[in-house]
């Protein structure tokens, strides 16, 4: 992860939260009277973020000890303890519910996302997720995918060259597009295009893109695809993807299985502190 942008985007969640101060905390709680905290899984769920959420309580106090023996990847069961949690009270009650939103978000994508890659377990095809994710947490959503067991796509536009529909259409064709851009780019760099028909694929393989991406195509099609590309290209499959659809695009052939949904569906799951 880019400690960087965890760092400021831990900044940026404990000012939204706490704002000009916690005035419940405040008012009730000394500035030198201590307690600890149990963080407490209340779902079986693959975690991930457990450095996160020491790094929230001790951006509020670097005094605070935070134990715990997990990694991230641990397969907890519900009512397990993932970490302890001691220092002054004012602090722990003031990050407890970042340390948990953090927490409950990524773990929440590692544990779907743990869930999807068993759908394929033994099939030759890669689970990677896509842009689809929470503006300013992508480096931290992309990371929850990899701790679930599937593989990152192109991290941005910076780093991938990805022609897509609407490129398609604003320079007039798949050929085009790819002859152009071939024309700019380093030999190093790959392309990669999406095609929605044999027609396009052909097109693509004629062009000579190195990764083919199939743009909500039906299985009879996909599989007609694979077989007119026949290993000349990377095969790419994407568009509205669910985890019952795993194991049949698996066994199409492809390479590559891309879900938005890794992301952008995954619901946060259930993890609670107690101050004991």
């Amino acid at each position: 992860m880019d400690s960087i942008t965890t760092k400021r985007l831990i900044q940026e969640a404990l000012a939204e939260d706490i704002g000009s101060g916690d005035i419940t905390t405040d008012n009730l709680i000394d500035a030198d009277q201590t307690g600890e905290g149990l963080i407490i899984a209340k779902e079986p769920l693959v975690l991930a973020g457990i450095d996160i959420a020491r790094q929230v309580f001790n951006c509020l106090d670097s005094e605070i000890k935070f134990q715990t023996d997990l990694k991230d990847g641990h397969q907890a069961s519900s009512g397990d303890t993932l970490a302890c949690v001691h220092g002054r009270l004012a602090a722990l009650l003031k990050g407890e519910r970042t340390a948990l939103n953090f927490l409950q978000r990524l773990s929440g994508i590692a544990t779907q996302v743990a869930d999807h890659v068993q759908a394929i377990q033994g099939k030759n095809a890669r689970l990677v997720d896509t842009r689809k994710t929470t503006p300013g947490w992508r480096v931290l959503e992309k990371y929850a995918v990899r701790v679930g067991g599937a593989c990152n796509h192109r991290m941005g536009l910076y780093d991938g060259i990805l022609i897509k529909d609407n490129h398609i259409a604003a320079i007039g064709g798949v050929a085009n597009a790819i002859n152009h851009i071939r024309k700019r780019i380093s030999h190093l760099v790959k392309i990669e295009v999406e095609v929605s028909n044999r027609e396009e694929v052909s097109q693509a393989l004629e062009a000579g893109a190195d990764v083919i991406m199939l743009d909500n195509m039906t299985l009879s099609e996909i599989k007609n695809a694979v077989a007119l590309i026949d290993h000349a290209a990377l095969v790419e499959v994407s568009g509205n993807v669910t985890r019952a659809d795993l194991p049949a695009l698996a066994d199409t052939g492809v390479d590559i299985i891309s879900m938005g949904a890794l992301t952008h569906g995954a619901r946060g799951v259930d993890i609670s502190m107690r101050i004991t």
